[in-house]
């Protein structure tokens, strides 16, 4: 390919995968400084972040085979560069100093590109905010969402009303969604857990 400046994100990873060191620059010309703003956005340290962007691209590099061929491409590498945030943060910086940051950035990136990644760590984030809820409220919420109890059954083995149980689940609802009004990106999998019924 004689200009890849001109190639889909879609031609330059078929060409990476084949180990093209043309098509790998320009995926990183593309792409590495909007990272590193993103990145640095978070952690608020320049040199980290800069590291953080050269590890992503050494790791690209080298595991070029791990990249689907029909990726989206700015999504793949916009995930990839917040998970290793979020190892980094977890390795030992403050999580209460990136988490607003943190929502911001994950708002930017596809619903297809998450469920691919990030389907664990989000189900974990939903499953900490669940257990928070008040004792009676929980145990409804999970017999409804995690068992899939109908109301009637539900109403049934805790000894409660339908309408009481109907309730429940609503102020769940409504406490879940306002806890997790920053993360944008819990798309499908939070629409399984916050149906209406």
């Amino acid at each position: 390919m004689a200009n890849y400046k001109e190639a889909t994100d879609k031609e330059l990873v078929s060409l990476l995968k084949e180990g093209n060191k043309e098509a790998f620059a320009e995926i990183y010309d593309r792409y590495a400084m909007p990272i590193y703003y993103k990145v640095n956005q978070i952690l608020r340290d320049e040199e980290m972040s800069k590291d953080l962007v050269q590890e992503l691209f050494t790791a690209i590099w080298t595991h070029a085979d791990n990249l689907w061929d029909d990726a989206n491409l700015s999504g793949y590498l916009y995930v990839a560069s917040r998970n290793r945030v979020l190892k980094l943060i977890q390795k030992g910086k403050t999580k209460s100093d990136y988490l607003a940051e943190l929502g911001k950035y994950s708002s930017t990136v596809s619903y297809d590109t998450l469920d691919k990644l990030d389907e664990k760590e989000l189900m974990l984030l939903v499953m900490e905010e669940i257990a928070k809820l008040p004792l009676k409220m929980r145990e409804v919420f999970q017999l409804s969402r995690l068992e899939d109890l109908s109301h009637k059954e539900i109403a049934a083995r805790l000894q409660i009303s339908e309408a009481t149980v109907r309730k429940q689940i609503q102020y769940a609802l409504r406490i879940l969604k306002s806890k997790l009004a920053n993360y944008s990106s819990l798309g499908i999998l939070l629409l399984a857990l916050f149906r209406e019924n």
